[in-house]
């Protein structure tokens, strides 16, 4: 049942991304030619107007074709046709309508909740050593570690544990920001085990919580992201502990085997579900050919070629960028899926 639940997870994220650049194309007058679910053969298809709908056979993929989208022609409503902000629109707009998802997600999740964790400081362990050289008081606000805002307790030792033992501490105390500069902090060892002893058990509630918590998860997830994308630049996660689809099916299905209830393992998976949803909206937007991204730089090179040569870049030029890129993103794909199957058979 969760192998299903995780297929069709993927299939509407997928949707939903495809019908922003749908959507956004329609109401800008763009010609589409073909909204599809899925790749490989057609399960199901209809003709409507100008544009074919189809649902595919495999679903890890989808498309928004649009008139005139890798070649120049002379139809008005081809994208290639439109000005510069219709088509920044219609390529920005798959990775909003993702993000936009995974918020909504979020807020459906929470709606439940009774309060928020909040990275107020009410009180210390015993023994806490940063009680008793008041580095920090009773009421302090974490605001910021290392250049990084605090939301949540969870960000605290998230950042506390990245980039050594000395850190950089601005708090909210009394109203006023206050700055500890090169503060030194390691976690204690406890009765329970290693912690840094600050406890957090303040809580923000109302109707204003239930919005801005939703969004402030969204962001971490956004910085969840960019986290794992500089770690892979700088060596320290490997791409062996990269997931593609395959492996992320068979998360969610340790997710809903092990959790203790059908209706824990579904919202574990929603939640799940909001991440990689906001993550589709990042990576889709990196400036890398065949990406959204991708796209959207070619504009912007367009446009600087535009207003410096007085002449817009060769649309074969970008039609072969984005062709090595879709062949290099595949193989990268296929690599991932040999990992992940890999694994699974270990």
């Amino acid at each position: 049942m969760y192998i299903i639940l995780a297929i069709l997870l993927f299939g509407i994220l997928i949707a939903i991304h495809e019908f922003g650049h749908f959507i956004s194309a329609k109401s800008l007058g763009v010609q589409v030619n073909e909204f599809a679910i899925g790749m490989g053969p057609a399960i199901y298809k209809k003709q409507k107007g100008e544009t074919l709908y189809a649902l595919r056979a495999f679903p890890i993929g989808g498309y928004c074709a649009l008139e005139g989208e890798d070649e120049k022609n002379d139809n008005p409503r081809s994208l290639t046709n439109q000005p510069a902000w219709k088509s920044f629109i219609i390529m920005i707009a798959g990775s909003a309508f993702n993000f936009l998802f995974g918020i909504i997600l979020l807020v459906m999740l929470f709606a439940k909740a009774d309060g928020f964790s909040v990275p107020v400081i009410t009180s210390f362990m015993e023994g806490c050593i940063y009680e008793s050289d008041e580095a920090f008081k009773k009421g302090d606000r974490i605001y910021s570690i290392d250049g990084h805002r605090i939301f949540s307790p969870a960000n605290v030792s998230t950042y506390l544990q990245t980039g050594g033992d000395t850190h950089d501490i601005v708090v909210v105390r009394d109203g006023a920001k206050h700055k500890l500069d090169n503060l030194k902090l390691v976690p204690q060892q406890f009765k329970d085990g290693l912690f840094y002893g600050l406890k957090f058990e303040a809580r923000e509630t109302g109707f204003w919580a239930h919005i801005k918590h939703p969004l402030l998860y969204s962001i971490d997830f956004v910085r969840d992201v960019w986290r794992a994308l500089s770690g892979l630049i700088a060596g320290t996660i490997g791409l062996d502990m990269v997931s593609g689809p395959v492996g992320i099916v068979s998360f969610v299905n340790n997710i809903g085997k092990n959790a203790e209830t059908t209706a824990l393992a579904i919202e574990r998976i929603v939640y799940l579900g909001a991440f990689i949803s906001i993550n589709l909206a990042v990576m889709n937007m990196l400036p890398l050919p065949a990406l959204d991204g991708g796209r959207v730089l070619f504009l912007l090179v367009n446009g600087a070629a535009q207003l410096i040569l007085r002449r817009k870049i060769n649309t074969n030029y970008e039609r072969y960028v984005h062709a090595a890129g879709m062949a290099l993103l595949l193989a990268f794909m296929a690599f991932i899926m040999y990992n992940d199957i890999s694994r699974l058979i270990r």
